[in-house]
């Protein structure tokens, strides 16, 4: 499903490309707005709609919804994978416990009165 939707996507987005491409430009620009001679087309009629301006509309409209089901659907699976991730690993029913690792042995404490085995030996003074 995500593939066939992401195949339309870039189809339509090519589409809505080369149609914008095709259109031709209405000529007033923003010169008009700063009071240039096209003044009267920025706030006047634009006429009639154009079949490339219908392609157009069709085609933004299917661009939008497919991104926005894309969208919808990366935002899904992504927390699909964070809830996966989150659950602990369960061992399958009917399966024996792992063993438990053998505790260490307890550490023997060093006789009192001798020096630990990583300290240097200094002699004694006067020797």
């Amino acid at each position: 499903m995500i593939t066939l939707v992401t195949i339309v996507h870039v189809v339509v987005c090519v589409f809505l490309i080369l149609v914008i491409l095709l259109q031709a430009g209405k000529g007033g620009g923003m010169g008009g707005a700063f009071g240039g001679a096209g003044a009267q087309t920025v706030f006047g009629g634009r006429g009639a709609t154009t079949f490339l301006g219908k392609l157009t509309a069709g085609a933004a409209a299917i661009f939008m919804l497919t991104s926005l089901t894309l969208a919808y659907q990366a935002s899904r699976s992504t927390s699909e994978v964070a809830r996966e991730s989150a659950a602990p690993a369960l061992p399958p029913p009917g399966s024996a416990p792992a063993p438990a690792a053998p505790a260490a042995p307890p550490a023997t404490p060093a006789p009192q009165g001798s020096a630990p085995s990583h300290a240097p030996v200094t002699p004694a003074p006067g020797k």
